[in-house]
């Protein structure tokens, strides 16, 4: 029995806070810590069980007793909450990083990831077994460490679910073939660790790897009966693989919500073993569903709580005030990870950063923010937060340039953080006054301004362009139809625009000055966004320069070669920003003034939002 004080878990989730040397940091205190006090359980993220066996070089490692005292003392601190910690042991496979030295590579059979990755060497029998007892020392490592659950990855394309499927398992020996060898690799861990411990164990699948010759749910529903029978304490339902999958290994923006939830619970039907239910968890309504319509035994919520650490805290009403909301999008997360910075959230600025001290506003200092984007609302919500008096001037709708980003058909759920933003600035007494602040407006009227008044298109200067919409097009009650359209700018809002305009029925083109399409998009949104627009015609014209418009002539020259686009409708300018700070000058010759956001330096949304949070 896992026994926790309530439902609610939060799955492991990559962090990338180690130094390179698999130990804990303070960056896992400071993330953990936030995080522990309304959750029934946390499980770390991923522990690597041999050095190399790393999916990002800065992670957490249970592969030596030397990691014993450091993951002791962390698993200790969230204990002080009557909060449980789990374990999660994982053996990538071949879906170890190649970029990482020292990592090797095997697998059930010596197929590669058809999305890339080295062939990896066939385990041989002895091999496996070896495998086991890597699974088995992790495991009693773990209970020296204090840890009070064991978690079991046998899924999302990782090693174990390398021998379940029968598209990566070409094995002809007691390990492959029939569904009975197949299985038989994750039981012998499954058995192994149960004798070893005597802590509950748990086991993630993934009931479907949403592909068509991958593993599939009906043989996960016979699986799941025999890990009940071997004494499986829960079941952690997921879906997706790494390898074929990663939209729905990440559940991002662009798969639908929910699908996993009917996963697990047609393997709930199947089972009496509890069921941990998991899969963009991340607002009160879900949970809700999830509690009435699938009667979940326990929910998870992984970004959600990366997003805003008291989501549970909130929707139990433990702590006052709105979800800041996650937007499913892996820009911050994923993205930070990868990139090797550690996890980071697009919305919410302090994670894996040191946090300033907290000051309180004990003057009642007045500040006017100029700009309702999100650098402008973040540092509103920032100041008045801290007691501070504060007036925010927007001249149109609050949101600025963000409002067109969940425009597009695949990022609906960024729509959550204006309305989030609106919520907590009338909690915490922001005055949003709706007009275009002025010098008279603000100067000798307050302690200091904060201007946040963003960026402006910036347009080419070609010979003709004269008639032509820019990325506020997005923004039109209804979209172009049926038109023959260019768009002048390839990278992240070109893409966005494209493929908001591709349902349509637009015959698109979309040139750009270098080859990267989507460049500084997040991952998976590029891929399957590149991948749409490819599958519905769209035209790339790379290192393409427009050098005239006549009407509805455009003509440009591609690797210095002439060529002429024809019969062009509508024309969309999304060659990038530049600045707008019409009163900086001006005001700082007489009182305080703070440049952020876009106005200071163009960037993305992320970085606005931190700039709003450390002003």
């Amino acid at each position: 029995m896992l026994s926790l004080k309530n439902e609610f878990i939060m799955p492991p989730v990559k962090l990338g806070y180690t130094k390179g040397d698999g130990r804990v940091t303070e960056k896992h205190f400071d993330f953990y810590r936030e995080r522990r006090t309304y959750l029934g359980a946390i499980a770390l993220e991923p522990l690597y069980m041999d050095k190399g066996l790393r999916e990002v070089p800065t992670q957490l490692g249970i592969d030596n007793d030397d990691k014993i005292e450091g993951l002791s003392a962390l698993v200790s601190m969230i204990q002080e909450t009557e909060t449980k910690v789990i374990a999660h042991l994982n053996h990538p496979g071949r879906m170890a990083n190649p970029k990482i030295s020292g990592n090797y590579f095997v697998s059930s059979y010596g197929s590669a990831c058809e999305a890339g990755g080295p062939v990896p060497k066939q385990l041989t029998i002895e091999e496996i077994k070896g495998i086991v007892s890597l699974f088995v020392t992790s495991a009693i490592r773990a209970e020296k460490a204090g840890f009070d659950i064991v978690e079991l990855q046998f899924g999302h394309g990782y090693l174990a679910a390398q021998f379940l499927s029968s598209k990566v398992n070409g094995r002809d020996d007691v390990y492959g073939g029939s569904f009975e060898n197949r299985v038989r690799f994750p039981l012998e861990i499954l058995n192994a660790v149960k004798q070893a411990v005597s802590i509950p164990v748990i086991v993630r699948m993934s009931a479907d790897e949403m592909i068509p010759d991958g593993i599939k749910l009906p043989e996960m529903v016979t699986f799941a009966r025999l890990l009940e029978e071997r004494g499986a304490d829960a079941l952690h339902v997921s879906a997706g693989s790494l390898c074929s999958t990663p939209p729905w290994f990440f559940q991002h923006m662009f798969v639908p919500k929910g699908k996993t939830w009917e996963l697990a619970g047609k393997i709930k039907k199947e089972v009496t073993v509890p069921v941990i239910f998991v899969g963009k968890v991340n607002t009160g309504e879900d949970i809700d569903r999830l509690k009435h319509e699938f009667h979940a035994d326990y929910i998870a919520a992984g970004r959600a709580l990366v997003a805003d650490p008291d989501f549970i805290g909130k929707y139990t009403g433990k702590v006052p005030g709105a979800v800041r909301p996650c937007m499913e999008c892996a820009q911050g997360c994923l993205g930070g990870v990868k990139a090797g910075k550690g996890l980071g959230c697009l919305v919410n600025p302090s994670v894996g950063q040191k946090v300033p001290e907290r000051k309180e506003c004990k003057e009642k200092k007045r500040y006017a923010v100029v700009g309702g984007g999100p650098a402008g609302m973040e540092a509103a919500l920032q100041l008045s937060s801290r007691g501070c008096l504060v007036d925010l001037y927007e001249k149109d709708r609050l949101g600025g340039q963000f409002i067109m980003a969940s425009k597009t058909p695949h990022k609906r759920s960024m729509e959550r953080l204006i309305p989030f933003y609106v919520m907590e600035m009338e909690r915490t007494g922001v005055h949003s006054i709706s007009k275009e602040a002025t010098k008279e407006d603000l100067e000798g009227k307050y302690d200091a301004v904060v201007l946040a008044t963003g960026a402006v298109p910036s347009i080419p200067p070609i010979e003709g362009l004269n008639d032509f919409r820019g990325a506020d097009i997005l923004l039109d009650s209804e979209l172009p139809k049926n038109k023959r359209v260019l768009i002048i700018g390839g990278g992240l809002t070109g893409v966005d625009i494209a493929t908001a305009l591709l349902p349509e029925n637009n015959d698109i083109i979309i040139v750009k000055r270098s080859t990267d399409f989507g460049q500084d998009m997040e991952m998976i949104s590029k891929k399957l966004s590149l991948k749409e627009m490819k599958e519905k015609g769209v035209i790339f014209s790379d290192y393409t320069h427009i050098s005239k418009i006549e009407g509805s002539t455009v003509y440009a020259k591609r690797n210095d070669k002439d060529i002429v686009f024809q019969n062009i409708d509508l024309i969309i300018v999304s060659s990038g920003m530049k600045s707008n700070n019409p009163l900086g000058k001006e005001l700082s010759e007489t009182m305080p003034v703070h440049v952020i956001g876009d106005a200071r330096i163009v960037g993305d949304a992320q970085d606005a939002i931190q700039d709003g949070y450390y002003i």
